[in-house]
């Protein structure tokens, strides 16, 4: 009998027959090749990268712009007159676009990392040209189109800038493993250290990177001012329509300090509720008046205004998402919504003593009371800016109040500059709790919110990061952590869970068990502060009206 030896036996390789098929399409073993990849295929590798760089960068950007998602729709709508939901294909592409991309990186570097000849399939040459020439053209038409809101992105690194930056380390650390064994692999001694310079560098840059972080959340605990005050911006437009008796009286609920609203002057002299320049978006006009549904909304009389529904648009449109939480009485009460005067709005915060606080769009040339001035008719309403003017032509005009958007409300500006001279700064929109913080952080003294009901939430700053610094025994000439052995609760490093398995730190722990933390709240009782959005074509007059001073209005 005879036996037959293999020649070779050959181990089932399932991990690698998948990377190699999934990447280049190689599900068979003489398919694959340890040789170098070519020039070609190491430009396309490149081309995944950038691809993957960019859309990490445009998934940040939309991730922190979710603070403007309505203000974007907004946008949309008055170039196309029709609202819709634009958040909602970029978010989808975006994720999508960036699994992709994230998912053929980590397979090419498992393929450098096994010694596997890099050769990426032709249809996945095909989608990744296709994803990093559509999020470039998203990235130039958002330039164009929404310049601004790049500044979000500039004032979230403050924020959350530690955070990735711990990541950014984790990130390049672990990539060591994948250079040191390429560098080894290599021939040529010149790429060799080519490589490793580069990858050093990067290193040394990520570990001094901390010395030019600055965060108004590094601070001092006991320097922290109160919590700053929360302004309903157009009421609870999230819980309810914007501009209605239902959406201020859900702010109320949310412990709001003011009330705010956009007011329009109608034909026959009554000021009404409105944000946009017609009536189209937010009520039923299109079906009641069809041919006028175009025209400017001071051209209506209050009559006809009266008559418009403004609440069923919330259901229909749903611009915040929310109205899959809201209970039946609240839909049926929603529905039958109308337009809301601004004395109706003054009676309201006269009996739940609150601040009114508007902005007066200007009517157009043609209409009656186009020249009507409203300080002289009203002397006791106070004005303020939304320029950052120098306290002394801030001081002379006798405005106190600043209302300033938060790409414009720096930490140093309002601690130094207004904080110091009695001027109060107000920032909008705040909306997302990070935000909140960071503007705690600052020191402003109200903000301006599309969503109190979240902010209600926030009783601190997410995270504060206080710096404890090193000072010198006088006696003993030895250093020691300043308030160690005194610990003050108030001086916790930071906000968020960190375990250090030191006895000191646990010290704090068992102290700050057994020490009362009050949470100083700071409330306002009558606020000169505005925000809102004006339009260019018009003047805008920013007031506040206290509501003891309604009936006289």
């Amino acid at each position: 009998m005879v036996k037959h030896q293999p020649l070779q036996v050959y181990e089932r390789q399932l991990c690698l027959s998948c990377l190699t098929g999934i990447y280049g399409c190689r599900w068979k073993r003489y398919q694959r090749s340890h040789d170098d990849s070519s020039k070609w295929e190491c430009s396309w590798f490149f081309l995944v990268c950038c691809s993957f760089l960019l859309l990490l960068v445009w998934s940040y950007f939309w991730l922190e712009a979710r603070n403007d998602y309505n203000e974007f729709n907004w946008l949309l709508y008055n170039r196309s007159a029709v609202w819709k939901d634009g958040t909602v294909p970029i978010l989808a592409t975006t994720l999508t676009g960036f699994t992709y991309t994230a998912f053929l990186m980590i397979l090419a570097l498992c393929h450098i990392a096994l010694g596997q000849q890099l050769n990426l399939y032709w249809i996945h040459k095909i989608v990744v040209l296709a994803i990093l020439l559509s999020t470039i053209t998203g990235v130039v038409s958002i330039d164009d189109f929404w310049q601004d809101e790049w500044d979000i992105v500039i004032i979230s690194l403050q924020f959350t800038g530690p955070f990735l930056h711990i990541g950014a380390l984790a990130a390049v650390t672990a990539l060591g493993w994948v250079i040191t064994n390429q560098v080894v692999r290599m021939e040529r001694s010149r790429l060799q250290v080519v490589m490793l310079v580069i990858y050093v560098s990067i290193l040394l840059v990520l570990y001094l990177v901390p010395l030019f972080i600055s965060s108004p959340c590094i601070m001092d605990r006991s320097k922290l001012g109160p919590r700053p005050a929360v302004i309903g911006r157009r009421g609870a437009p999230m819980l309810a329509p914007e501009h209605t008796i239902m959406s201020f009286s859900k702010a109320l609920q949310q412990k709001v300090t003011a009330l705010e609203a956009d007011v329009t002057i109608s034909l026959d002299g009554v000021p009404f509720l409105m944000r946009d320049r017609t009536l189209r978006r937010t009520t039923n006009v299109d079906k009641l008046f069809p041919a006028r549904q175009d025209h400017d909304a001071s051209f209506f009389n209050w009559t006809e205004i009266r008559s418009l529904n403004a609440g069923f648009w919330f259901l229909r449109d749903d611009p915040y998402w929310t109205v899959q939480y809201m209970s039946e009485k609240d839909r049926n009460r929603t529905a039958n919504q109308t337009v809301c005067s601004l004395a109706e709005l003054l009676r309201l915060a006269a009996r739940t003593n609150r601040s009114v606080i508007f902005s007066l769009r200007g009517p157009p040339p043609q209409h009656p009371r186009h020249q009507k001035k409203v300080r002289a008719a009203v002397p006791l309403l106070q004005q303020t800016s939304d320029e950052k003017l120098p306290v002394a032509e801030l001081k002379e005009r006798g405005i106190s109040t600043l209302t300033l958007h938060y790409s414009q409300a720096r930490a140093q500006d309002i601690s130094r500059q207004f904080s110091g001279s009695n001027v109060s700064v107000n920032v909008y929109p705040v909306n997302e709790p990070w935000l909140y913080s960071l503007m705690w952080c600052s020191g402003v003294q109200s903000v301006s919110s599309d969503a109190p009901h979240i902010l209600k939430k926030v009783p601190n700053p997410i995270w504060i990061m206080v710096l404890i610094s090193l000072c010198t025994h006088s006696k003993a000439g030895q250093w020691k952590m300043s308030g160690m052995r005194s610990y003050n609760p108030e001086q916790i490093m930071l906000s968020a869970v960190v375990r250090r398995p030191s006895r000191d730190i646990n010290l704090m722990k068992e102290k700050l068990i057994f020490s009362e933390i009050s949470n100083g709240v700071g409330s306002t009782d009558e606020l000169s502060v505005y925000t809102g959005n004006g339009l260019d074509a018009y003047a805008r007059d920013d007031i506040m009206m206290p509501a003891r001073h309604a009936n006289k209005l």
